[in-house]
């Protein structure tokens, strides 16, 4: 069974290390997966990212993972998604 996740994504360093200035440095993705884990590893591959350490998986599929791409090093919180899509009209 697919449940659809809200990914909140924080850009933390850039490339050369340096803290990112706040403004634009989060963005939100929605995906569907089965799992926390499945959300993470899907969402990483498909942005070319590594992920550094483990994902930590909260009560109520919840999870919080860092990740390192060619821009730098964000960390990734996922949740459930509580909106259903909206239909195409």
């Amino acid at each position: 069974m697919l449940i659809r996740f809200t990914i909140e994504q924080r850009h933390l360093t850039d490339d050369a290390g340096k803290p990112v200035a706040s403004e634009g440095a989060v963005t939100f993705h929605s995906i569907e997966a089965e799992s926390v884990d499945d959300v993470v590893r899907n969402f990483v591959s498909g942005e070319q990212g590594e992920l550094i350490g483990n994902i930590l998986k909260f009560p109520g599929f919840q999870a919080v993972a860092t990740v390192r791409k060619s821009g730098g090093v964000y960390t990734l919180q996922v949740t459930p998604a509580s909106q259903q899509w909206a239909p195409i009209l």
